[in-house]
C-alpha cells in the first residue's frame, strides 16, 4: 500500500496518475475534497481508499504493516496564506510526525519542499544539505518558511547521527504547471490563469516589474512540466537512489514572457501581453528569479532530460486544456 497526503491536489494526483501506469498499489489518498470540482483530479484512479486528515492516523495504525512508502504531498500550498498558526499544524507537524512514523517502522518516505525556502534567491539555489548551508537561507513567506523549517529539523536529526526512515528524500519543487491544478484558483500556474484569456484572442496582463534588474515579463522562474516531476518521484520510490534533500525544476530559468508566448503558439496565435502593476502587498515577497542547481540529482544517478518549456506547455493546451475533459 502507498499513501499519497495531498492526494487530490495538482501534484498528488499526477504523481498517483503515474503510480498506476506503473502497477504500483494499493493507493491510498489522504485530502480534503471540498465541495467544488478537486474529486475530478482523482476520478480516473482505481483507489483502495480515500479519507480524510484527521483519519490518517488510524489509518497508519491498522494498515502499518502493509505501507510499503508514504508521499506527503500535502500542505497549505499558497504563498500569500497569512495564518501561520494554520500553517504550522499543517505543513510543519504532519511532516515531522510522519518522519518519525516512517521511521518507527521503517518504510519509506518521501515529502514536499519547495523552492520558496530560498527566499529571494540571494544566497543562490543550491540544495546542500547541511545546517550552515539552510541556516543561510531566507524564505519570504510563511509558506516558504514552514517548508524551510522542516528541512532544517531533519537536517539536525540526519547529523546527529538519529534514526531515519530506510530510504527518504525531500523535494524542492520550482514553478510547476501541468493538468489538475484548477481547484488551486489564484495559486494556478499561469499557463492556466493565461490559457482562458488567449483561447479568446485577448491580450494578457502579466505583472510589471518594480526591480531595476528585470524588464516587465523579464522576471524569470525556473518552470517544470509536472511529468518530469511525477518521473522523478518514481525513480526515488523504484531505484536505491541516495536519501537527501534535492532540487526538483529543470535548471533553466525562462522569462514570463516566454511562457505566456508559448501559451498563445500553443493556439495558434501571435502573442499578445500587456503589463499591469504588482499589488504592493506582494512586492516585498516576490521572488524574481529561481533556477535550480541540477547536479545533486544528476549525481545520485537520474538521467532523463527534462521538457523543454514550449514542448511542456504544448501538452499542457493541446492535451489538455484543450480537450472536453481536462483532468488527467
Amino acid at each position: 500500500m502507498i499513501i499519497v497526503t495531498g492526494g487530490a491536489g495538482f501534484i498528488g494526483s499526477n504523481l498517483l496518475a503515474g503510480l498506476e501506469a506503473r502497477g504500483h498499489g494499493p493507493l491510498v489518498v489522504v485530502d480534503f475534497l471540498g465541495h467544488g470540482d478537486k474529486w475530478r483530479n482523482i476520478a480516473k484512479r482505481s483507489l483502495a481508499d480515500v479519507v480524510a486528515p484527521a483519519a490518517l492516523p488510524p489509518l497508519l495504525d491498522r494498515h502499518a504493516s502493509n505501507i510499503t512508502a508514504i508521499f506527503h504531498m500535502g500542505a497549505i500550498s499558497a504563498t500569500t496564506e497569512t495564518n501561520a498558526d494554520l500553517i504550522v499544524a499543517t505543513n510543519i507537524r504532519l511532516t515531522l510526525d510522519l518522519w518519525d512514523w516512517c521511521t518507527c517502522h521503517e518504510v519509506p518516505f518521501f515529502y514536499a519542499s519547495s523552492a520558496a525556502t530560498y527566499g529571494d534567491g540571494r544566497e543562490g539555489f543550491d540544495d546542500t544539505f547541511s545546517s550552515p548551508a539552510l541556516a543561510r537561507l531566507r524564505p519570504l513567506n510563511p509558506y516558504g518558511w514552514s517548508k524551510h523549517m522542516v528541512d532544517r529539523r531533519l537536517c539536525t536529526l540526519v547529523e546527529a547521527g538519529r534514526p531515519t526512515p530506510p530510504r527518504w528524500a525531500g523535494f524542492k519543487f520550482f514553478n510547476v504547471y501541468g493538468p489538475n491544478e484548477t481547484h488551486k484558483d489564484s495559486m494556478r500556474s499561469v499557463v492556466h490563469q493565461i490559457h482562458p484569456i488567449a483561447r479568446q484572442g485577448e491580450a494578457f496582463a502579466l505583472f510589471k516589474s518594480h526591480h531595476p534588474d528585470y524588464a516587465d515579463g523579464g522576471q524569470r522562474r525556473d518552470f517544470i512540466w509536472v511529468e518530469d516531476i511525477v518521473q522523478v518521484m518514481l525513480w526515488f520510490l523504484e531505484t536505491p537512489a541516495p536519501s537527501g534533500l534535492y532540487n526538483l525544476g529543470t535548471g533553466t530559468a525562462r522569462s514570463f514572457a516566454d511562457l505566456a508566448s508559448a501559451v498563445y503558439r500553443a493556439l495558434g496565435q501571435e502573442p499578445r501581453i500587456t503589463y499591469r502593476d504588482m499589488p504592493e502587498t506582494l512586492r516585498p515577497r516576490y521572488q524574481y528569479f529561481t533556477e535550480a542547481r541540477m547536479d545533486k540529482l544528476r549525481e545520485a544517478g537520474y538521467r532523463q532530460p527534462f521538457t523543454a518549456l514550449e514542448e511542456g506547455v504544448r501538452r499542457y493546451i493541446q492535451d489538455y486544456l484543450e480537450q472536453d475533459d481536462p483532468f488527467r
